[in-house]
């Protein structure tokens, strides 16, 4: 049996509108608003799953879901970046932003590298039951972005290719030995699928 996998990123916070590195923090009133919106338009899933963020459980409790804490879903560790907005970092530490855009082993940040995410992510990856029909897991943009890259074989490189915005959904479909990218970063549409994103 073929498993799909319904990778939903979750609402926007403060940290996601000022395009900055996130905390532990909340969906903002929008963030929250545009989840609650969108409540019940999922396809409905034999599992449901989320990262232990509270940017997660709450898009999760807001798009009427209840699914279980999945450490395996948790955000990449930026270490001393969190916070931080990219434009000041590149200001003061280009050579370190650098390395970290450019060499999938550096961790300049003194959290997780890309190599890392990717070898986490495939191991959760390889471990979703094929006994699932339907998995959804409300995460983050970069646990996406590196299960995408997990799903397709493709190179850490290609991480840096991937755009996922806040509350899109990215359908795999396969099993833990053979994945299929459906649609990427699709707006959750009124018939529980992917759809065309907003412009930004």
């Amino acid at each position: 049996m073929k498993t799909r996998l319904v990778l939903v990123s979750h609402a926007p916070t403060a940290a996601t509108r000022a395009v900055a590195f996130p905390r532990d923090e909340p969906l903002d009133a929008h963030g929250l608003a545009d989840a609650t919106a969108l409540a019940q338009l999922l396809p409905r899933a034999d599992e449901v799953r989320c990262g232990p963020a509270r940017r997660c459980v709450q898009t999760a409790a807001a798009l009427g879901l209840a699914p279980t804490v999945d450490d395996g879903l948790r955000d990449a560790d930026l270490g001393r970046w969190a916070g931080r907005t990219l434009d000041d970092l590149v200001a003061e530490r280009p050579a370190e932003v650098e390395s970290w855009l450019t060499e999938a082993r550096a961790a300049p940040h003194g959290g997780e590298s890309l190599h890392d995410l990717l070898d986490r992510t495939g191991h959760w990856l390889r471990a979703v039951p094929g006994t699932v029909r339907t998995l959804v897991a409300v995460t983050h943009p970069m646990v996406i972005r590196a299960l995408v890259v997990n799903a397709i074989g493709a190179g850490p490189a290609s991480f840096w290719r991937i755009d996922i915005a806040p509350l899109t959904a990215t359908v795999l479909r396969g099993d833990p030995g053979r994945w299929t990218l459906r649609t990427t970063a699709g707006r959750l549409d009124h018939a529980g699928r992917p759809g065309r994103r907003r412009a930004p």
